[in-house]
C-alpha cells in the first residue's frame, strides 16, 4: 500500500463514503500478509518510501509466483530480481503483462509515476559489468527515475569515458559499474561532483576473487564521496541513488508540519 492509498482510505473514511467495517477488510492483512513461508511487507513503501520487492534468488518459482501475486493485488506495482528463465515464466503467468528484461534478471510491472527529476546516470566499465547495471537501471526506472546508460566506457579507454563527461556532470546522481581491478568509480567520482555510488561486480580473472578485488579497491579510493554497495548489488544501488536524489528536493510539509514522502 502507497502512502497515497493509505491517505485515500482514510480521507474516504472521515468523509462518510466508506463505514469503518469496510476499511478494516481493506486493512486486515496490511501492514504484513503471512503466506506461511513468507511475511508480504505492504507497508514498507509507506515507512521508507520504497516498495517491497521480490529478490527470487533462493525462492522456489511457485513461492516467488505466489508472493507476486500477492503484492500486484495490493498495490498494482511489482519488481522481481533475480529472476531466472524459469522464475521469470512464472510470474509472467501470473501477471499479464508484466515486462522480463532477461540481461537484468528482472520482471516488473505497474507504471512508475515519473518523479520528474533529473536523470541518474547508470555506467558500467565494460559488456561484462551490463547484468548488474541493467538491474540498478531498470530497479530505477520502475522506481520512477529518469535513467542514463552510460555503458562500455573502462578504463582500458578513458577516452570513452571523457565524451560522456557532459552526460555525467549533469546527472542528479552517478552509478559506477565495475568488475576486474574495480578502478572506474574512483576515476568518475575525482571528475564529477554528483554524488557516485560504486558497484563492485564478480566479472574478472582468478585473482579477482569474484568480484572482492573489486570491491577492497572501491573501498580503498582516494576519491572523496565515493560510496560503495555489496558486489553484483545494482538493485541496493538503485535504492541508494533514489534516496540521494530525493533528499536533495526541500522537505514537503503537510499541514500538520510533517514531512510528506515524494
Amino acid at each position: 500500500m502507497r502512502p497515497a492509498d493509505l491517505e485515500r482510505l482514510l480521507e474516504e473514511v472521515r468523509g462518510g463514503d466508506l463505514a469503518v467495517p469496510d476499511a478494516l477488510a481493506r486493512l486486515a492483512n496490511w501492514p504484513g500478509e503471512d503466506l506461511g513461508f513468507a511475511v508480504v511487507d505492504h507497508g514498507r513503501e509507506l515507512r521508507t518510501g520504497i516498495p517491497e520487492v521480490v529478490l527470487a534468488e533462493g525462492k522456489t518459482r511457485e513461492q516467488v509466483a505466489v508472493i507476486a501475486r500477492r503484492i500486484w493485488a495490493r498495490s498494482r506495482r511489482l519488481l522481481v530480481t533475480r529472476a531466472d528463465a524459469e522464475v521469470a515464466a512464472a510470474v509472467l503467468e501470473a501477471i499479464p503483462g508484466a515486462r522480463h528484461n532477461p540481461i537484468a534478471r528482472t520482471v516488473a510491472a505497474g507504471p512508475a509515476t515519473p518523479s520528474g527529476r533529473g536523470v541518474v546516470a547508470v555506467v558500467c566499465a565494460g559488456t561484462g559489468d551490463l547484468p548488474v547495471a541493467e538491474e540498478a537501471a531498470e530497479s530505477l526506472a520502475w522506481l520512477g527515475e529518469p535513467v542514463e546508460r552510460v555503458y562500455d566506457v573502462g578504463v582500458a579507454g578513458l577516452h570513452r569515458l571523457a565524451a560522456r563527461l557532459d552526460t555525467l556532470r549533469g546527472a542528479r546522481a552517478v552509478i559506477v559499474v565495475a568488475g576486474m581491478e574495480g578502478a572506474l568509480p574512483s576515476v568518475v567520482a575525482g571528475l564529477v561532483d554528483r554524488p557516485v555510488i560504486g558497484v563492485p561486480t564478480a566479472t574478472g580473472y582468478g585473482a579477482s576473487f569474484g568480484g572482492l578485488a573489486a570491491l577492497l579497491a572501491m573501498l580503498n579510493s582516494c576519491a572523496a564521496g565515493l560510496a560503495v554497495v555489496n558486489i553484483d548489488n545494482g538493485f541496493g544501488a538503485a535504492c541508494v541513488a533514489r534516496r540521494m536524489v530525493t533528499s536533495q528536493e526541500p522537505a514537503a510539509r503537510d499541514g500538520r508540519g510533517r514531512r510528506q514522502r515524494g
